[in-house]
C-alpha cells in the first residue's frame, strides 16, 4: 500500500536531522514506498470550503547538509492526500490553533495525525491536569497573591509560560528568592495568558525522562539530564541524553493515561516524567524517537507507520 503523505512542518531546511522526529518519521515513510509532500503552515489555506496548500514533492537522505530535495510548489487540495502529519513546532498560539480548525475540515477522510481537534483541545500543560494525582502540585493563574501563597506552602517553585515550549521562559525560584514579584510583572507584560507554577522537584537533577507512547502504549524512553548550571533538561539548552528503562511507576502512569490518548486519536505522544511525577503530555509535535533508537531502543518510526497504515486500511 502506497500512501500520499503531506507533512505540515517548519521548513525541512531548518531541521537538525540527528535528533529530529519529523525527519525520522518522513524518512521511514519514504523507505516504505510512500509518496512524501512538504509544506509550511503559512501555505495552508481554506478556499471556498476546500483545504488547500502549495505542496512540494519531497525526497530525503539521512546525510547532514544534503538531507532533502524539494520539487516545485503545486497548489493541491489536501483531501487528495491519504495522511497529513501535523508536525510544526509550537508555540501553541492562535496561528497554531487556526491550522487545527482548517485541517479538521478534512479529517478523518484524510487522516490527520495527531487528530487536529483534540490537539487544539488538549494543550500540553493543561491536558495533564486531568491526571492531578500523577502530577506535582500545580497552579495555573495570573494572580500574584495565588503564586505567593503557593510558594509559601511548597517552598522552591518552577514558573513557566502556559503555552511555552523548548524550555523557554522556565524559572526556578528558591523559597527565599526576592525576584518573584519582578518575574511576575515581566510575565504579565509578555504573556496575555495565565502562567503555570509547580512545586520544584529535586529529582530533576537525576533527569527529566521523555517517554514515547504509540497509540497509548509506551514504546521507548530517553533520560535528559540538566547541566550543572541550568535547571532545564532540554537538550538544545545543554541537557545530556542518556539511556534509560521504564520504572514500575512510569508504567503505571502510562497505563493510566493510555485510554485517554486512544480516545483522542493521539497516535504519537511524548510525556515528561521527573521522579514519580508526570509534568507534561506533549501532543503537538513530540520528539525523542531518534535518541531512543540511538541508545538501542525500538524503531519507533516503524511502529508509528504500522499503526497509521492499519488505520488507513
Amino acid at each position: 500500500m502506497s500512501l500520499k503523505i503531506a507533512v505540515q512542518m517548519d521548513h525541512v531546511s531548518t531541521v537538525q536531522i540527528a535528533g529530529d522526529t519529523s525527519f525520522a518519521l518522513s524518512l521511514e515513510a519514504q523507505q516504505r514506498g510512500h509518496q512524501l509532500f512538504h509544506y509550511t503552515p503559512d501555505r495552508l489555506s481554506l478556499s471556498d470550503g476546500k483545504v488547500v496548500a502549495r505542496v512540494e514533492a519531497m525526497k530525503l537522505a539521512d546525510e547532514k547538509g544534503r538531507h532533502f530535495e524539494l520539487g516545485e510548489p503545486v497548489r493541491t487540495d489536501l483531501s487528495e492526500m491519504d495522511v497529513i502529519l501535523l508536525r510544526q513546532d509550537p508555540p501553541f498560539d492562535m496561528n497554531y490553533i487556526t491550522t487545527t480548525h482548517i485541517l479538521e475540515r478534512i479529517h478523518p477522510g484524510t487522516l490527520v495525525v495527531n487528530d487536529p481537534a483534540w490537539v487544539r483541545n488538549s494543550p500540553e500543560k493543561i491536558f495533564v491536569t486531568e491526571f492531578a494525582d500523577l502530577m506535582p502540585e500545580t497552579l495555573i493563574t495570573k494572580d500574584p497573591m495565588e503564586v505567593a501563597d503557593f510558594r509559601r506552602k511548597h517552598g522552591d517553585i518552577i514558573v513557566k509560560p502556559l503555552y511555552g515550549n523548548g524550555g523557554a521562559g522556565i524559572f526556578h525560584l528558591l523559597e527565599a528568592d526576592r525576584n518573584l514579584a519582578s518575574l511576575l510583572e515581566m510575565f504579565g507584560q509578555i504573556f496575555r495568558e495565565p502562567y503555570i507554577v509547580q512545586r520544584y522537584l529535586k529529582d530533576v537533577r537525576k533527569g527529566d525522562k521523555r517517554i514515547i507512547l504509540i497509540d497509548g502504549e509506551p514504546v521507548g524512553a530517553i533520560n535528559r539530564v540538566p547541566s550543572d548550571t541550568d535547571s532545564r533538561s532540554n537538550m538544545h539548552v545543554g541537557g545530556r541524553a542518556e539511556k534509560t528503562e521504564l520504572t514500575d511507576r512510569e508504567r503505571e502512569i502510562c497505563a493510566r493515561i493510555g485510554p485517554a490518548l486512544r480516545e483522542r486519536g493521539f497516535i504519537l505522544v511524548g510525556i515528561d516524567v521527573i521522579g514519580d511525577y508526570m509534568t507534561e503530555i506533549n501532543v503537538t509535535s513530540p520528539t525523542g524517537i531518534r535518541e531512543v533508537k540511538r541508545f538501542g531502543g525500538q524503531d519507533i518510526a516503524g511502529l508509528f507507520w504500522d499503526v497509521v497504515e492499519a488505520k488507513r486500511r
